[in-house]
């Protein structure tokens, strides 16, 4: 046993805190993008909606929220989102900044937005 192989008790901790510190931050963090995916997906589904070309702005709000409501987002409403039309096309686009507290005094700050506009 000239050379041994293995992990020390040490590097087991260090390592082991490490996964915790990103375990921590991946579960505090992740819910807040898929969010931002489930915004973004409804906001693309209700400009894209054919029936919404002619529609008021109200009317449109009203239709964001009904998605809304199912994919349960709390983030944005309907009062939240920007209507426009840019060469005929429903464009809605939204902006907000989530607070994800990590541990005591830490946080991290996100500032999402999005627009269903093609790029």
């Amino acid at each position: 046993m000239k050379f041994q192989r293995g992990v020390s008790l040490n590097g087991l901790m260090i390592g082991s805190v490490i996964f915790a510190l990103v375990a921590l931050l991946t579960m505090k963090v992740l819910p807040e993008w898929i969010e931002y995916g489930k915004i973004l997906r409804v906001v693309k589904a209700t400009a894209g909606d054919s029936s919404l070309k002619e529609a008021t702005i109200p009317d449109v709000r009203a239709a964001y929220d009904k998605r809304a409501d199912i994919d349960v987002i709390k983030s944005v409403t309907g009062q939240d989102i920007d209507v426009s039309k840019e060469g005929g096309e429903l464009v809605i686009s939204f902006a907000y900044t989530k607070k994800v507290p990590l541990f005591y005094n830490v946080s991290l700050v996100f500032d999402f937005e999005g627009s269903s506009a093609k790029k």
